[in-house]
C-alpha cells in the first residue's frame, strides 16, 4: 500500500516534508512548493533536497511515488487575460523545473474555469498551454485532476480529461490524478469502482492514472461543489474508498489523503489538527475507527 497525505514545505522545504510524512506513518507524500494560493516561491536548496532523499531512503519511501501539487490559481483554460495566461504557461514551466531539481517525477494540475468562454475554447486553451510547456526534454509528467465541477471548471467529465489528453503532442508526460470526493461531486458512484475503472480504461486507458487523491465528501452524488470529508465520515464511505484503495490494478499507484484538519471548532484555524496519522493508522488496519475525530483531538491538545 502506498499511502501518505498533503504535508507542508516550509523552512525545511522536501526535508521538512519527509519528516511530516514519517510522523504520519506514511510512506509518501504530496506537497506544494510554496502556497497553494499565489505564486511566490523561494529558490530550492539543494543540501535540504539530499537530505531529504537520504531521509527518503533510510525509510523506504520511494522519490518516484512523491507528489508535487501545482497552486490552483494557475488558470489555463482562460485567456481573456493574456500577460495572465501567459504568465500561467511561464510558472508551470518554473514549477516543473522545481520539481525536476527535487527529483520529483508527478506534478498535479487542476485544468482550470472557463470563466465565461465557451468549454471547447477553455479546453483548447488547456491543450495549447500544455503543448507549449510540455517538450521532449520535460522529465516531471503533468497530472490532470479530475474535478467536481464547481462554477465553471472543466475537467469533471472523463469526456473533457479525454478530449485533452488526445491533443496533448507528447504522451508519455501527461497523466491523470483522480480525486474520489471530485469523481463523487461530478456524478461517479465511487461504491461502484470496478466499473467506473472499467469506463475509464475504455475512454482513456488505466495506465493514465498515476496518482488518487483519496477524499470522501460531505455532498451528495453530483452536487458539483467539492468538499472534502475525513475517511468514512462523508457520503461516500469508509468501505467504498477501502476498495479503491485496495484495488489490485492500482495497487503500485501513491494514494494521498487531502481531507479536512479538525478540532473543537472548525471556524478556530489555531486549534485544527492534522487527521492524517489517524487515517492511515484507520487505512492499514482496514477498520473504521468511529472515535477519529476525538483520537485526533486527545493527540494534539496533549503534546
Amino acid at each position: 500500500m502506498i499511502i501518505g497525505s498533503h504535508v507542508s514545505f516550509g523552512k525545511e522545504q522536501l526535508l521538512g516534508s519527509v519528516k511530516e510524512a514519517i510522523s504520519y506513518g506514511a510512506n509518501t507524500f504530496m506537497f506544494y512548493t510554496g502556497a497553494p494560493q499565489n505564486t511566490i516561491r523561494k529558490d530550492i536548496d539543494n543540501s535540504l533536497t539530499k537530505e531529504a532523499i537520504k531521509l527518503m531512503e533510510d525509510n523506504n519511501i520511494l522519490i518516484d511515488k512523491v507528489i508535487c501539487h501545482a497552486p490552483y490559481i494557475v488558470n489555463l483554460a482562460n485567456n481573456l487575460d493574456s500577460a495572465k495566461y501567459d504568465f500561467g504557461i511561464n510558472f508551470l514551466k518554473g514549477e516543473i523545473a522545481r520539481c525536476e531539481s527535487l527529483e520529483i517525477k508527478y506534478l498535479v494540475l487542476h485544468p482550470g474555469s472557463s470563466v465565461g468562454l465557451e468549454r471547447n475554447i477553455a479546453m483548447d486553451n488547456i491543450i495549447f498551454a500544455l503543448n507549449k510547456i510540455i517538450t521532449k526534454d520535460t522529465k516531471t509528467m503533468i497530472l490532470l485532476e479530475t474535478m467536481a465541477g464547481k462554477g465553471t471548471e472543466v475537467g469533471s467529465s472523463l469526456e473533457e480529461i479525454k478530449y485533452i489528453l488526445e491533443r496533448v503532442n507528447i504522451k508519455d508526460k501527461i497523466g491523470v490524478c483522480l480525486d474520489t470526493c471530485h469523481l463523487n461531486d461530478a456524478g461517479y458512484d465511487m461504491s461502484k469502482f470496478d466499473l467506473f475503472l472499467k469506463m475509464f480504461d475504455d475512454m482513456i486507458g488505466i495506465s493514465y492514472i498515476k496518482c488518487i487523491h483519496i477524499n470522501d465528501s460531505k455532498n451528495i452524488l453530483g452536487a458539483h461543489k467539492d468538499r472534502h470529508a475525513n475517511i468514512g465520515y462523508g457520503t461516500i464511505g469508509f468501505n467504498s474508498l477501502i476498495n479503491i484503495i485496495n484495488n489490485e490494478t492500482l495497487k503500485n499507484v501513491p494514494k494521498i489523503l487531502e481531507t479536512p484538519y479538525t478540532g473543537n471548532n472548525e471556524e478556530d484555524k489555531e486549534r485544527l489538527y492534522p487527521p492524517y496519522k489517524f487515517e492511515i493508522d484507520m487505512i492499514k488496519k482496514g477498520e473504521f475507527n468511529s472515535n477519529l475525530i476525538n483520537d485526533i483531538k486527545e493527540f494534539y491538545m496533549v503534546k
